[in-house]
């Protein structure tokens, strides 16, 4: 794999982060990050419709005019979308990278642009889904380390954001040492 291709599909992962640097995706984020299996989840879901949106838009862009190209995207993501229907809440970030990305570049690198975005989407709901878990009920995955009750907050609205806050210092400040 050349560096330009590395670049595009790693950029996702941490300079270009949808959760920790782009903030798109906050809705899911914060309401499906309650435990790790359901972060993986939806990040899992939210790769798949990234890569096939990406791909159809990269190669349908050069014949759309330019009057309609953002419903014929909201149509050709709303296809995919329809999968699994929760999955319309990330629509800013599917539909933010067929505008920035797909629409401007090849089919092979608008695949990796959606792979990477997708990981990087993905490693953060999972990343948080566990600090929500571990915190809140003394589990990973469901796997229970801690006996008793763990913090409530953190399985409700306010844990996600207090969890949330945190990992996004941690986060740049791991992005900026690299």
């Amino acid at each position: 794999m050349s560096k330009r291709k590395l670049d595009i599909f790693t950029k996702g992962f941490f300079k270009e982060n949808p959760t920790f640097v782009l903030l798109l995706g906050m809705c899911p984020t914060l309401a499906t990050t309650t435990s790790a299996i359901n972060g993986l989840s939806m990040g899992l879901a939210t790769l798949f419709v990234l890569v096939l949106s990406n791909i159809v838009i990269s190669a349908i862009a050069p014949v759309v005019p330019d009057k309609v190209h953002i419903p014929v995207y909201i149509v050709v993501i709303a296809t995919f979308v329809t999968i699994f229907i929760p999955l319309i809440v990330v629509n800013c970030i599917v539909l933010g990278r067929a505008e920035a990305f797909a629409s401007k570049n090849g089919i092979v690198d608008s695949a990796l642009d959606g792979l990477g975005i997708g990981f990087g989407f993905t490693m953060a709901l999972t990343v948080l889904g566990m600090v929500r878990e571990i915190l809140g009920s003394g589990s990973v995955f469901g796997w229970k380390f801690i006996s008793g009750d763990g913090l409530l907050v953190f399985i409700m609205a306010p844990g996600a954001f207090i969890a949330l806050g945190y990992l996004m210092v941690l986060f740049n400040k791991i992005a900026k040492k690299n």
